[in-house]
């Protein structure tokens, strides 16, 4: 009951997106959305279908959960993309910085004879 408390807290902070297009699109087909919405409809008979149903609110917070945690580990794999990025081009810096530093010795000892 706390979760569904703070999920309608939050729902008056949500973007105007998010009310309209809150989660990622159905890949069912409408056939098979009809179904589904067709077995909701419906009164379980099964003990525990029908304690499932206390926790049918429970499933847009799933949703979210789960939304959530994928965008996570897409920024997690973007932000280790970005340190190794980084790591490549401090490396060429350095060996750069290097070479301009050998090119001017180069430049300031005559050459022997």
């Amino acid at each position: 009951q706390r979760i569904l408390r703070l999920a309608e807290m939050c729902r008056r902070l949500e973007t105007e997106e998010e009310k309209v297009l809150p989660f990622y699109p159905s890949s069912l087909a409408e056939w098979e959305q009809q179904d589904v919405r067709r077995i909701l409809a419906a009164s379980p008979n099964e003990p525990l279908a029908r304690a499932m149903q206390d926790y049918v609110g429970l499933e847009r917070f799933w949703q979210r959960f789960n939304k959530a945690k994928l965008e996570e580990k897409a920024l997690e794999r973007a932000r280790a993309a970005l340190a190794n990025r980084n790591r490549h081009l401090r490396e060429l810096l350095q060996r750069y910085l290097a070479g301009a530093a050998l090119s001017q010795k180069v430049t300031r000892d005559p050459p022997p004879l």
